[in-house]
């Protein structure tokens, strides 16, 4: 796999692809930051081609990329082909190269891209967590709720650094309290299953407000995540997002065990900037920690919240970077 060195005439293309949004940029040179960034939304576009062309033919003029890293919201398999876990887009690596005419397309997820991203990340970049900030030593371990919930692992392997995806965001719900475990029954009498991505996401946190109403036999109107993040004064959207920043301080600790992520437990997606105010107050840290026997290993462990705009952008072009120049 190679990748020639980005410049103003054959830029990278960078994209990040979630669940509702599509974001674009280019590199223009080793080591700039994303320019010309776009956000599209899915809905709009057949799929992943249509929407990179979308961009182009807006930011790119006459200038065609000579390589691309395309991070998607869902596994990607051996061969280069992707399904997004949570919108209808699918497709593969060679299938965006040969309809764009570029000479090289890198496939990876999403968060293993944030993964990479964490290098990059400076002190205004994040927030911190705790009692202190990470200190850019690995393992270290990204996740985020946003369409899903996404988890990603950063691990030095000699001299590289290497991406470690998951689909962490599937595994069952951390509940601890009583009520919390009557909400994961409630979960599974309805789905079958009561993995963590149905209450820890963007539906998730409509779903969670809506079983909390029915705890509290309150009849509701279903609210967006974004509207239960603007009404703090309801109290009925504030415990939901108590509960939604606890239960995510108990599976942040389970991700952090799990990857041995001494090197800090970072928090990504575009639902938690919104509502840091009630993060920072919340029982996420003290439930991130309380897992006996392992309280002291894990009170060891940073936590921060990524504020950066585009992160999975800036972890899309370190995939490039990484590759053996031509």
């Amino acid at each position: 796999m190679t990748a020639m060195a980005p410049s103003a005439e054959r830029p990278w293309l960078v994209a990040d692809i979630g669940g509702t949004n599509a974001r674009f940029g280019l590199i223009q040179a080793p080591g700039a930051p994303p320019s010309r960034v776009q956000v599209l939304a899915l809905r709009d576009h057949a799929g992943l081609a249509e929407a990179t062309a979308t961009y182009l033919a807006r930011h790119a003029g006459d200038v065609r990329p000579g390589a691309a890293c395309v991070a998607v919201a869902g596994p990607v398999t051996d061969d280069g082909r992707f399904q997004l876990t949570n919108a209808h887009w699918s497709g593969s690596a060679e299938e965006v190269r040969a309809d764009l005419g570029l000479d090289h397309v890198e496939l990876i997820n999403d968060f293993e891209a944030l993964a990479l991203a964490l290098p990059t990340l400076q002190p205004g970049d994040l927030r911190v967590l705790g009692e202190r900030a990470p200190g850019g030593q690995t393992p270290a371990a990204v996740l985020g709720p946003g369409t899903g919930l996404g988890v990603a692992a950063l691990v030095r392997a000699g001299e590289r650094l290497v991406a470690i995806p998951s689909e962490g965001g599937h595994v069952d719900l951390p509940a601890t309290t009583p009520r919390e475990l009557e909400l994961a029954a409630m979960l599974r009498e309805e789905h079958g299953t009561a993995e963590a991505e149905r209450l820890l996401s963007g539906e998730g946190m409509t779903r969670l407000y809506e079983l909390i109403a029915r705890m509290h036999a309150v009849p509701v109107q279903p609210l967006s995540a974004a509207q239960i993040c603007a009404r703090r004064s309801d109290p009925l959207c504030q415990e939901t997002l108590e509960t939604f920043c606890a239960l995510l301080g108990s599976f942040a600790g389970n991700v952090a065990l799990t990857f041995g992520a001494r090197g800090g437990v970072y928090l990504g997606g575009g639902i938690l900037p919104r509502i840091w105010d009630v993060l920072r107050r919340s029982d996420f840290r003290r439930r991130f920690e309380s897992k006996p026997p392992m309280e002291r290993y894990l009170r060891a462990i940073p936590t921060a919240l990524i504020v950066a705009p585009t992160p999975a952008l800036a972890g899309a072009a370190a995939r490039l970077a990484s590759l053996e120049p031509v």
